[in-house]
């Protein structure tokens, strides 16, 4: 049985249950973190010292943090061939894209767009910044929006580990209150996840608890 420590508003922790819900893994998931607190007790740092959610335990095993290791742990031990290769270079060719979302993606939308349009209070938002990281997160758009034009996925025609890393984000990119630019591909791409069983558990979660105004 696989235990998860992390409120359902988390985006890290959507991550996770995603992959957990595509695999269909039995779970159980605990709320830690931000309204419901937890994340700073003794036994909760000592799983994790960041304080931070999402936390996985599989069965006895050692706590695992940070969600994108903990979803490449989870298709490494669960997944299949298509979903995460055994093959270095073809598992490779995956995580590139994976580490291209995690890192390029989630760093420009999450803290830079997402809390301030939608965590802060309108008259201390700072509406220049917030335009100039959308023109960067549109530029990285645009690449997966190339992507997306050639392949019914981010890494080819299945999905894979690099899906659950860049379409969680999606969620909440196309319900929050922005300008988008039409990026057809992208949005024919949301579309088609949002038809997942598990992408609408896991993903598609109304965020209001967060704001704080």
């Amino acid at each position: 049985m696989l235990k998860v420590w992390g409120r359902k508003t988390s985006s890290n922790v959507q991550t996770v249950m995603w992959c957990i819900g595509e695999m269909g893994l039995p779970y159980q998931r605990i709320d830690i973190g931000h309204k419901y607190g937890g994340n700073h007790t003794s036994e909760f740092l000592a799983m994790n010292p960041n304080g931070l959610v999402p936390v996985l335990r599989d069965g006895d095993s050692q706590p695992l943090f940070e969600s994108a290791a903990i979803v490449r742990y989870l298709a490494s031990r669960y997944g299949d061939d298509a979903f995460w290769p055994q093959d270095a270079l073809a598992r490779a060719a995956i995580d590139v894209w994976a580490e291209w979302a995690k890192s390029n993606v989630y760093v420009s939308f999450m803290r830079p767009i997402f809390w301030p349009v939608f965590v802060v209070a309108p008259q201390e938002r700072d509406e220049q910044a917030i335009a100039a990281a959308l023109d960067n997160l549109t530029k990285l758009l645009k690449i997966a929006d190339q992507r997306l034009a050639q392949h019914d996925y981010l890494a080819g025609d299945r999905l894979t580990v690099a899906d659950i890393l860049f379409g969680t984000l999606l969620y909440r990119y196309y319900t929050l209150e922005i300008e988008r630019p039409a990026l057809p591909a992208l949005e024919n791409y949301y579309q088609r996840l949002t038809q997942r069983p598990a992408y609408q558990e896991h993903v598609m979660v109304p965020y209001a608890e967060l704001r704080n105004w």
